[in-house]
């Protein structure tokens, strides 16, 4: 009989998404993180500008 990881890696679900929820809370927030850290390096000025009056507006940022 097949375990649960073995079940759901026969029906074609990737490891990585099942180990995700085998990582703790901190791990999944820095993952998170490094993710929307390399969205932003490839925003431009304009895109930046929108993003930070949208997060300033909604008292993400306190400046």
């Amino acid at each position: 009989m097949l375990n649960l990881r073995q079940e759901l890696t026969k029906n074609n679900i990737c490891m990585t998404d099942i180990r995700r929820f085998e990582h703790s809370d901190d791990y999944r927030r820095e993952e998170l993180i490094r993710v929307i850290e390399h969205a932003v390096e490839n925003l431009t000025l304009s895109e930046l500008e929108a993003l930070y009056y949208d997060m300033s507006t909604k008292n993400f940022i306190n400046d």
